[in-house]
């Protein structure tokens, strides 16, 4: 965390902090920021609490999506007038007012000190590719069609191989003057399949810009027989002097879970929730 950032640790007298579980779909939206022409999920949200407050209500997420980015797990927190609903109630209230493509999953009273963004330990990000030469209309908009057909083994190789604390500045997209830090660990890289289906899950402590798009196309890449192991390898030798562009689509991935501390109680949807 930057120190000097800063948060506001409770919310305001006469307020209650909320904390948000969020699922969207991420093709009508230009993303999770707020952007000036209003299209965002930030914006839909903070549209949905300024209709029921009668004031702007900030929203504040664990981190951006890209435009065309899916989140089944995001969490975000609002302070709101204390005494006025249940969670449950603002959880109704806001959906009443959200378009279908985005909604509150779960909403709790959040505890003393949480921030979305800077209490997360981590994040696991899903990436689904659809490996055959039809795509299932039902698929559009949901996965990454590659009909090139995939070495699995090798796919697996490349997974171990990223796994761990390393330099992921070859696997990251410059925004504006970029990370001044890039080593990130990843705890673990799942790959399963599922006939046609891949997926990929990304686990770690935090992700660059763009990171896992650039590693789920760089690792396909391999996999396709365009490019060795031997080439990430050498992206992770040499982080200032090579750089992958190779970018998977953004409707493949999947925000699908914030991590906190054991202690700060954990969101859940219930029996029925989405799963990639």
């Amino acid at each position: 965390m930057n120190p000097s950032v800063q948060i506001e640790d409770i919310a305001a007298p006469g307020e209650v902090r909320l904390r948000l579980l969020v699922a969207y779909d991420g093709s009508g939206f230009d993303g999770w920021q707020s952007q000036p022409h209003g299209r965002a999920v930030q914006d839909a949200l903070e549209r949905a609490l300024a209709d029921i407050v009668g004031r702007r209500v900030i929203v504040h997420g664990s981190g951006r999506t890209d435009a065309g980015v899916h989140a089944l797990g995001q969490v975000a927190h609002a302070d709101v007038p204390a005494g006025r609903m249940t969670p449950d109630g603002w959880r109704g209230a806001i959906n009443a007012r959200l378009v279908p493509t985005a909604r509150i999953l779960a909403a709790t009273k959040a505890p003393a000190g949480f921030h979305a963004r800077f209490s997360a330990t981590g994040k696991i990000y899903t990436y689904r590719i659809w490996n055959h030469r039809i795509l299932l209309p039902t698929e559009i908009n949901r996965v990454w069609h590659s009909a090139i057909p995939l070495d699995r083994p090798i796919l697996r190789a490349t997974a171990r191989l990223l796994e761990g604390t390393h330099d992921f500045a070859p696997f990251s997209a410059k925004r504006h003057a970029g990370e001044t830090n890039t080593i990130r660990t990843l705890r673990h890289i799942r790959v399963t399949t599922s006939g046609p289906l891949l997926t990929l899950r990304f686990e770690g402590s935090g992700f660059l810009y763009r990171m896992v798009r650039i590693l789920t196309g760089s690792m396909i890449r391999v996999a396709q027989g365009k490019a060795h192991i031997g080439w990430l390898e050498e992206l992770l030798r040499a982080p200032e002097a090579k750089r992958s562009s190779f970018c998977a689509v953004a409707e493949g991935l999947y925000l699908t879970k914030v991590l906190y501390e054991k202690r700060a109680p954990a969101l859940t949807a219930g029996p029925h929730s989405p799963q990639p």
